[in-house]
C-alpha cells in the first residue's frame, strides 16, 4: 500500500534527523542495504547450492561424511539463495515478516489473556 503526500514528507523528515543524528550508523545501515543486494551473495549462495549437490552425488557411496557435509551445504545455501531473491523481490527475509500461518497464531496467543511473556 502506497504512502500519502502525508506520510511520504513525516518519514523523509524522520530519515534527514536520522542522517544528522548519527551518520555514523546511516553510513553502516546503508553499506548493509548495499550488501545484502549485492550480486555476490547471489553468486555465493548459487555456487554452495551447486558444490554441496556435487558433493553429495559424487561421495555419497564413498564417505557418507562427506556427503552429509555436502547436503548441509547444500541447505545452508539453499536458504541464503531464498532470501537473497526475497530480498531482491522486496518482501521482508523468511522469519521476519511475522506474516504466514506462524505469525497469525502468535498474535492470536499474544492477545490470550493467560499469557504472559
Amino acid at each position: 500500500m502506497p504512502l500519502d503526500d502525508r506520510e511520504q514528507r513525516i518519514l523523509k523528515e524522520i530519515e534527514d534527523r536520522f542522517y544528522e543524528e548519527d551518520p555514523d550508523l546511516a553510513h553502516t545501515v546503508r553499506s548493509i542495504e548495499r550488501s545484502a543486494a549485492s550480486p555476490r551473495n547471489l553468486y555465493l549462495a548459487i555456487a554452495g547450492l551447486v558444490i554441496g549437490i556435487g558433493l553429495i552425488l559424487a561421495t555419497f557411496t564413498i564417505n557418507e561424511y562427506v556427503a552429509l557435509a555436502g547436503f548441509v551445504l547444500m541447505v545452508v545455501s539453499g536458504t541464503a539463495l531464498v532470501q537473497v531473491l526475497r530480498r531482491r523481490a522486496g518482501k521482508a527475509p523468511i522469519g521476519l515478516s511475522g506474516g504466514g500461518p506462524m505469525g497469525n497464531w502468535m498474535r492470536k496467543l499474544k492477545g490470550w489473556r493467560g499469557f504472559r511473556r
